[in-house]
Order: structure tokens, then C-alpha cells, then sequence
């Protein structure tokens, strides 16, 4: 397995993807190149091998939970400076932490684990932390410990991965469905309810049901800023991940495959019941809809992330689509700014009550 990295032909430097111009560009000499350039160019390369034992502190693998879920810590030689650089088993791309030249790790996004599509990101880092800043600002007991500059460096554009499935299903479906007919005749009132026999019967197809492919310690953040734009996936390309880093799926379709043909049996007998329109109520007596074809795509969707572990061991982030702009949070609380504004606002009902006093006494 390699691990590489596109130099700038022009002064070395490390090649990114600008979410901007969508090209690569040389944060140096600030040269830009296409795609097609891109392919020309012969990557850097360095090997990568299996470290179970290697834990050093503050990299990727090295925490608690790493090891708790059982991932193996992975090193790999900077093709830019040689510098060690460790990463757990589902990072496909990433940054040295020495010379912070971005790296794609070759083998995690090939084989089996080739994308099939990509969305590359729309919004930059600069965008990105102006909207997290003025998401913050607007939540008056965020502690500053959360935005602060120190803080604001760890926000990180990472691809995620998900599933999307395409369901061709067959049904069927009958019941019975109720006609209401009411009017007045003199002062009575008479009700005639007739009663139809329907069937339904055919197949629907059911596309891009779509899917995170992490555990569920991960599907809170990723899922909070859908949905996407699934009408912009490009094929993809490795360049897309320099500069940003990336995960490899955890979950293989076989896995989710029994949630996500539930999913598209619901959508389908939805479909034929919209098809029974014309009645006051419809009683369904036997549905069944089974899967005829499905066509399964593996994708990287992009997410701009800041985390934020408090004093107490929870962990709150933040989270931006990096296509749509869409945000979501879940923001940590500063006791000390909301005891504040108590304090204020008692002192202020307590003026309140003297003034009334002194006017009436």
C-alpha cells in the first residue's frame, strides 16, 4: 500500500484541491492545474506498513477509543519529508503532521474500496470558518474555549462515506376502499357510504436511497447536515482528496441491506397507495413488495467538522455540508456566561420590584 502525494511542477510544493476554482492548486506559487494536468504528473510515493503496537500521543489511533473499537494503528512514510506518520485503519487521506504536505493513502481508496462517485467540495476553508463563526455568534453561552483561534484551526474538510442503493420492486396490493355521499332532503340528513373492492399491481423504482457507511458513533454528525445534491456526483478522482482528509467505509452493503430494503418496501407501497386517490378511506388488506434489482454505488460526500471534547469527557462538534452550506451543531454551554446572565437579569427584576414599591409606598 502506498502512500502519495502530487507536487507542483513549477516550485514542489504540495498540490491541494481548491473547492474555489475546482482545480489544484499550489498554495506557494499559487499555480493552478486541471485535472487532466493533474493526471500527467507522476505522484509521490512512499510505503506503508501495519504498527499494532505504535501509539504515540496526539496522533490518529492513539486515543482510547481507538483502541477501544479495536483499530489498528497504521504508519506511513511523508512522501515529502520521510517524517513517521500514523493514522488508523479507515483513514484514506490525511495531512503530514510534520510538514502538513496532504496525503493520499493509495490502497484505502482502491480495489473494493474505489469510490464510484464523488462530490467534491464547493465551499473553502475560509467560507467555512466565516459561517462556523457566525453560527457561533449567535449562541450567546457557547464558552469562548469553543471558537477561539487555537480552536478554529482544528476545523477539518473530510469526505465522508456512504451507500446509495437503487431498488427496482415488484408489488402488489389490494383492500377495499370507501366512497361518503351525504345530503339534506327537508330537514333529514342522509349518509350512503359504497363500498369498492381495488388491486394494484406493478413495479416501482426506487432510487438513490442513501446511506452513511460508518459505525453509529459517527451517523449523528454526518447525517445532521443532509441532504445532498446527488445531481452533482462526478466520477471519482484521486486528486479530489489533496488537501482534505478522508475516510474509508467501515460498513459494506450487505451490512445495511436489510434497513435499506425495508426503506424502499415502505416508499414502494406508499407509491401504490397515492395510486388509490379517489376514495373517502382505503383499507389495505394485503400488500407485498419484494426487490426484483438493486444497484449498489459507494460515494464520498464532503463535510466541513470541528469537534470539541469538554472537562466532562463529552464530545459536542460542529458541522457544515460542504456542498450545500447546510450547518448543524451541538454547542457546549459556559456555566459561567449563563450564571451571568442570571445574575443579570435577577438584578433587573429586583430594581423592577423597588421601583414599584417606592411608587406605591
Amino acid at each position: 500500500m502506498a502512500a502519495i502525494s502530487y507536487k507542483c511542477p513549477n516550485c514542489g510544493g504540495p498540490l491541494g484541491f481548491d473547492p474555489e476554482s475546482q482545480h489544484y492548486r499550489c498554495p506557494y506559487c499559487q499555480s493552478v492545474f486541471t485535472e487532466k494536468e493533474l493526471d500527467a504528473l507522476s505522484p509521490s510515493s512512499a510505503s506503508e506498513e501495519q504498527a499494532p503496537d505504535l501509539n504515540p500521543e496526539g496522533m490518529p489511533g492513539s486515543t482510547e477509543e481507538s483502541r477501544a473499537s479495536g483499530e489498528q494503528a497504521v504508519i506511513y512514510r511523508c512522501p515529502s519529508c520521510g517524517a513517521e506518520v500514523v493514522t488508523s485503519e479507515t483513514t484514506a487521506a490525511t495531512f503530514c503532521y510534520y510538514c502538513h504536505s496532504p496525503v493520499v493513502l493509495e490502497g484505502r481508496v482502491s480495489g473494493d474500496y474505489l469510490p464510484d462517485s464523488i462530490i467534491p467540495f464547493q465551499i473553502d476553508r475560509k467560507k467555512a470558518v466565516e459561517q462556523f463563526l457566525s453560527y457561533v455568534r449567535h449562541k450567546k453561552f457557547v464558552p469562548h474555549a469553543f471558537f477561539n483561534r487555537d480552536q478554529i484551526e482544528k476545523l477539518s474538510g473530510i469526505y465522508y462515506p456512504f451507500w446509495t442503493v437503487d431498488y427496482e420492486i415488484q408489488g402488489e396490493m389490494e383492500g377495499t376502499g370507501n366512497k361518503v355521499r351525504v345530503w339534506m332532503s327537508g330537514d333529514i340528513e342522509f349518509t350512503e357510504t359504497s363500498i369498492f373492492h381495488f388491486e394494484r399491481g406493478g413495479s416501482v423504482k426506487v432510487k438513490k436511497l442513501m446511506r452513511n457507511a460508518l459505525k453509529e458513533s459517527q451517523r449523528e454528525l454526518i447525517d445532521s447536515v443532509m441532504p445532498y445534491r446527488l445531481e452533482n456526483l462526478e466520477p471519482f478522482h484521486m486528486g479530489n482528496l489533496m488537501g482534505f482528509a478522508a475516510e474509508r467505509r467501515s460498513l459494506e452493503s450487505r451490512e445495511i441491506s436489510p434497513e435499506m430494503e425495508e426503506k424502499a418496501r415502505s416508499l414502494a407501497s406508499a407509491a401504490f397507495r397515492k395510486t388509490v386517490s379517489r376514495y373517502s378511506s382505503v383499507q389495505v388488506r394485503h400488500g407485498d413488495f419484494q426487490p426484483i434489482s438493486e444497484h449498489w454505488s459507494y460515494l464520498l460526500l464532503p463535510v466541513w467538522v470541528l469537534t470539541y471534547g469538554a472537562l466532562s469527557g463529552k464530545k459536542y462538534y460542529f458541522a457544515m455540508n460542504g456542498q450545500t452550506g447546510e450547518t448543524h451543531g451541538v454547542l457546549p454551554v459556559s456555566f459561567g456566561k449563563l450564571l451571568g446572565a442570571s445574575a443579570l437579569l435577577g438584578s433587573v427584576v429586583f430594581a423592577l420590584v423597588l421601583g414599584i414599591l417606592y411608587m406605591f409606598f
